[in-house]
């Protein structure tokens, strides 16, 4: 890594379609927002040739077209794919959002790709976000390595940066993230900073010069090194302790100078295997350069040190059906296995999938399987369906190139996929198979909407189809309670993103309305009512009459309906009718018109007529009987209580159980895990939570998550019942 002389290679770092997944690197780009991902992208695409001059694509494009307002705006907040070729190695770029709303997206990337980039800003450090997802490859064992970016801003300290890495990413073997170079700075300014002009080889004890805007690789001076001697000593041992020769470490405490090819060799295999995390510096070409900073060095690293997709571990597959498979073999030649990892509308072709070949080859006008991911419960479809493949292409920029087939290992864009969703398993129409789902964050941030007029009305329910189609992290729901329409987002900025893809993309224009709870009603106390419903106006009239006593039951009981009229007073026909009558009536609630629970009515007597009695009279009758038993006691409003478990860090204990019991929450225990966090388990009432996703993530600097689940309904605060009624009447 780093002892090879580069040359600018122009047209042939233009991906085309791979032809054996040996020749393939799929590496996802992590990082928070402003930490310099994309523009690490697009020196990328610049140094290996993809576009031949800074910012600029093929056409006439710039790759900030790629980045104009509102393109950038979109890639800000999605998974956007750039391939490029370095030493005839294709390597996908992924690149994903930093917002932590957009969770989802990363997800996707961390499925499509075998190894992370986590993107660092010199000047802004580690946040608690990247930490998470540091900790998220780790458990699945995926190779990593770190970028450290904006060496030019004010007060960049590459080597304090690098400690504090190593502090945040190595856990118990900080000796496992090191520095592969040390940065050279020229002149000091002005204002006491020296930029960053080059780069030293750690192991390969040469200069890189990118002064000049082209890398330029000389030998150091007598005086230079000096000054890489104990960064290089430590490097060194840090690889020996991750060699598979265990004689290693003795022969060089013995004295025995290792060779650079072998450390080369032992450290490629450790950040392949994912025991060792090199750091690197990188930083844009300036106008009219042809290389940025450290570019050359990170594909390097990404071609050699990054496994191809053969190393990789296969999802988990079962047939349709949930019956058990091998995992398909990453073979071109094998069984089709292939993943929707992201799916977008495009104006011009419709819906366009990012697909994530694992096994065998797909080719344009295929019929494939499409088989759903079974996330029904947030508004998806569960498919089972065939499709025919339409075109084959290569994103880059607002281009499409069209590719002609896609191996095991690679990716691409499949256009006219209609039914396919984020999520779904493309496999062979003959033998139909459905691949392991990755882990979605829960959507808990909820947004009430309803179409502005009617025109929008009778499109809403298609926009909505296409929009969670295209994002398995967000949730519809139809409330049958409080009959409104519920966009459940991981934030904010998540439900603003969803707001204008409505409107833009689907032409359908919602009013955001304030988000209800579903509210119950039960009596306090014993009570009783008489319903008498009598009306004569000429012809058949209608009569009436039943004593009711409704009294209050444990929660969870429901309604209960209990007949003890004596010596035919209600005639037996018309039981079933004043029982219809009441539970139509507690449905429709009587007193802030939330429904009634949890009671126990008994029909005690009644009167009825030869004549002019009747299903609807006596329904009529005991609704109103309710209604008078409402009338004369007291009732009290129920709301949802859920269990939320809450992970935070320690340091951030005391203020979320704080916060907590400052929403009327009961927190129930606290719990010890790894890594320095607590798992606060908390009965908190939903109405109080609304905005949890967001103040929390405030509270704990985006380091903390929690999930929720209905527990039951139990007797709100006089105070605040009293609120809720003035805000109905209000509303």
């Amino acid at each position: 890594m780093g002892d090879k002389t580069h040359t600018h290679p122009g047209a042939a770092g233009r991906a085309t379609a791979a032809g054996h997944p040996a020749s393939v690197r799929n590496v996802v780009l992590v990082g928070h927002s402003g930490s310099g991902k994309t523009t690490l992208v697009e020196a990328l695409a610049l140094t290996s040739g993809a576009v031949n001059r800074a910012g600029r694509v093929e056409d006439g494009g710039t790759v900030s077209d790629y980045d104009e307002i509102e393109h950038r705006q979109q890639r800000s907040v999605q998974l956007s794919l750039v391939p490029v070729v370095w030493d005839g190695i294709k390597i996908n770029v992924i690149d994903t959002p930093g917002y932590a709303d957009f969770v989802g997206e990363l997800r996707a990337g961390l499925r499509a790709a075998d190894a992370a980039l986590f993107v660092v800003s010199a000047s802004d450090g580690v946040d608690g976000s990247t930490r998470m997802v540091w900790d998220e490859c780790a458990a699945v064992g995926m190779p990593r390595a770190i970028v450290v970016t904006h060496l030019e801003a004010a007060r960049a300290d590459f080597e304090e940066m690098t400690r504090i890495c190593a502090e945040a990413f190595g856990g118990d073997d900080p000796d496992a993230v090191l520095p592969l170079y040390l940065p050279l700075h020229g002149p000091q300014a002005p204002d006491g900073h020296a930029p960053v002009t080059g780069l030293i080889g750690l192991l390969s004890q040469k200069l890189f010069d990118y002064s000049t805007g082209e890398r330029k690789e000389s030998e150091p001076g007598e005086d230079q090194l000096p000054l890489i001697e104990e960064a290089r000593n430590r490097l060194i041992e840090g690889i020996i302790a991750e060699s598979e020769d265990e004689t290693l470490m003795d022969r060089y405490l013995g004295g025995e100078q290792i060779g650079v090819g072998a450390l080369i060799e032992d450290l490629e295999r450790a950040v392949a295997r994912g025991t060792f995390f090199p750091v690197l510096a990188a930083a844009p070409a300036a106008e009219g350069a042809r290389q940025g900073l450290g570019t050359v060095e990170l594909l390097d690293l990404v071609t050699r040190g990054f496994p191809t997709p053969l190393e990789r571990e296969a999802p988990s597959v079962t047939t349709v059906d949930g019956k058990p498979r091998e995992p398909a073999p990453c073979d071109p030649g094998g069984p089709l296995v292939a993943e929707v990892v992201k799916t977008s509308s495009d104006p011009y072709v419709g819906r366009v999938s990012l697909v994530r070949v694992f096994s065998g080859t797909l080719r344009p006008d295929d019929t494939v399987h499409v088989s759903g991911h079974g996330l029904t419960d947030r508004g998806h479809e569960d498919h089972d369906v065939d499709e025919r493949v339409g075109a084959l292409s290569a994103p880059f920029g607002k281009q499409q190139r069209a590719l002609t087939h896609c191996v095991a290992g690679d990716l691409a864009c499949v256009a006219k996929l209609s039914r396919a969703e984020t999520g779904d398993t493309l496999s062979a129409k003959d033998d139909p198979l459905l691949m392991e789902p990755w882990r979605m964050p829960d959507p808990l941030l909820p947004l009430a909407i309803r179409a502005h007029s009617k025109a929008d009305e009778d499109k809403l329910s298609q926009g909505l189809a296409r929009l969670v189609a295209e994002d398995p992290t967000m949730r519809l729901e139809q409330n049958q309670d409080t009959h409104q329409v519920v966009l459940w987002c991981l934030g904010e900025a998540h439900a603003d993103v969803a707001l204008e893809r409505l409107r833009s993309r689907y032409g359908v224009q919602v009013d955001v309305v304030a988000h209800q709870v579903p509210l119950r009603e039960t009596f306090a106390e014993r009570s009783a009512g008489r319903g008498r419903h009598v009306k004569q106006s000429g012809g058949h009239g209608q009569y009436a009459i039943c004593e009711i006593e409704v009294e209050p039951l444990p929660g969870g009981s429901g309604i209960e309906f209990v007949d003890k009229v004596v010596g035919g007073a209600v005639p037996r026909q018309f039981i079933p009718s004043v029982e219809k009558g009441v539970r139509t009536q507690a449905a429709k609630g009587v007193a802030a018109g939330h429904p009634l629970v949890d009671v126990r009515i008994t029909l005690l007597d009644g009167k009825a007529h030869s004549v002019d009695s009747s299903d609807a009279a006596f329904q009529t009758a005991g609704a109103l009987a309710l209604r008078e038993a409402a009338a004369d006691a007291r009732i009290h409003l129920l709301e949802p209580v859920a269990e939320v478990s809450v992970l935070v860090g320690d340091e951030y204990v005391g203020a979320v159980m704080s916060d907590l019991s400052g929403r009327r929450g009961r927190v129930l225990g606290t719990e010890q895990t790894s890594g320095g966090r607590t798992l606060v388990r908390a009965e908190v009432p939903e109405i109080e939570i609304g905005r949890y996703a967001v103040d929390l993530r405030s509270l704990s600097h985006g380091t903390a998550r929690f999930d929720r689940s209905y527990a039951r309904h139990e007797p709100m605060p006089v105070q605040v019942a009293e609120r809720v009624r003035q805000q109905a009447q209000e509303g």
